[in-house]
């Protein structure tokens, strides 16, 4: 799908033409996260995402590390009827967050991307609330809708730009299986550039100051 959003994957506010999505998007939130920086309570008091209670069971798409099974395009029917759902909690306490006992139908991973929010920026997998509802949005085809709730951060446009070849690739795939090759080529793509760069430093030669000295 080309990134223009079709009327039965978003709206227009006729106040601003902002893009809002059609289908129900939601969080719980465990409470463990800086109020002042949390991105999903932002989207709340934006009324772009509907708190959920804990145990609460919700029938769309749940993004959750507990999940097995990988998103893809191939969700987006099940998103669009039913919804798309995140777990709002610390990356650092996140093994003490009953995530289990939410049990969702439609359990879903994200593949790998690179967070570009202010407190794990560059650092993988670690996504703040905004940036996972939106690459789900924009893996599944709804780009301009990902891009309108990231927009309302003054970093949001960060995420794109540094996953811009992976999210188009993710996006071009079928279904869960390709999503997942399309990770590891991209990953060992990744590697090996990176080994390039070491190998491409100059070498230097060795230092005359003594050892036990401060450096």
């Amino acid at each position: 799908m080309d990134s223009n959003t079709h009327e039965s994957d978003a709206s227009s506010s006729e106040d601003d033409n902002e893009i809002v999505a059609t289908f129900p998007v939601a969080m719980w939130d465990f409470n463990q996260c800086d109020p002042r920086k949390c991105s999903g309570r932002k989207l709340a008091r934006l009324r772009l995402v509907k708190n959920l209670k804990i145990k609460q069971r919700f029938p769309g798409i749940v993004l959750t590390p507990t999940a097995t099974k990988c998103l893809s395009p191939d969700d987006k029917e099940i998103m669009l009827g039913k919804g798309l759902a995140v777990v709002d909690c610390s990356w650092a306490r996140i093994d003490e967050t009953p995530l289990a006992a939410l049990n969702p139908k439609y359990g879903r991973l994200l593949p790998f991307l690179v967070a570009a929010n202010p407190i794990n920026y560059g650092r993988p997998c670690q996504l703040s609330c905004v940036e996972a509802l939106s690459a789900a949005m924009y893996i599944v085809g709804l780009k301009e809708l990902a891009r309108s709730y990231l927009s309302k951060f003054s970093w949001g446009h960060s995420f794109c730009e540094l996953n811009d070849e992976i999210l188009n690739r993710y996006a071009a795939c079928s279904n869960s299986q390709e999503i997942l090759s399309t990770q590891q080529d991209y990953i060992l793509k990744e590697q090996q550039q990176q080994e390039k760069d070491r190998n491409a430093l100059p070498d230097y030669p060795p230092s005359d100051t003594s050892s036990d000295e401060e450096c």
